[in-house]
């Protein structure tokens, strides 16, 4: 009898075991796994914009202009989330006058086609996917 339960909490155990295969962590991150995980957001969020410059009509000058910007939106909506608000459709009141008055002095700068793509790019309907298969598909394409 005793062995019998001594079995079925073990496969009870192992059941959990597979429900949950990620294993608890320690907590807090260290320092150096902080900077890994900043190294690679930022990575990552160059490589992003970089997707996106490649889908606009813009000269070289103008990209570097509308990179820039991007970058700058970036960090401006990032403040924004760091500030403590009493409430939050402050917070929601921020974010949506920055999307409308950041990109202003851009629309003169750039064709309204390209003006509609960061509009999109800002309201989260950019597919860094469709960009990625459409390169694979021209590289291929060469060769």
């Amino acid at each position: 009898m005793v062995l019998a339960l001594f079995i079925s909490e073990s496969e009870a155990q192992r059941g959990r075991d597979l429900t949950n295969p990620n294993p608890q962590t320690n907590g807090k991150p260290s320092d150096k796994e902080i900077e890994k995980m900043k190294r690679r957001m930022e990575e990552r969020k160059e490589e992003y914009i970089a997707n996106f410059l490649s889908t606009l009509e813009a000269d070289d000058f103008q990209k570097q202009i509308i990179k820039q910007s991007l970058e700058d939106f970036h960090e401006a909506k990032l403040k924004i989330l760091k500030t403590r608000f009493e409430r939050v459709f402050e917070r929601e009141e921020a974010i949506k006058n920055l999307e409308k008055t950041h990109f202003i002095e851009l629309k003169e700068l750039i064709s309204e086609s390209d003006m509609k793509k960061i509009e999109a790019l800002i309201n989260g309907d950019f597919d860094e996917d469709k960009v990625k298969k459409k390169r694979k598909r021209k590289r291929k394409n060469r060769n």
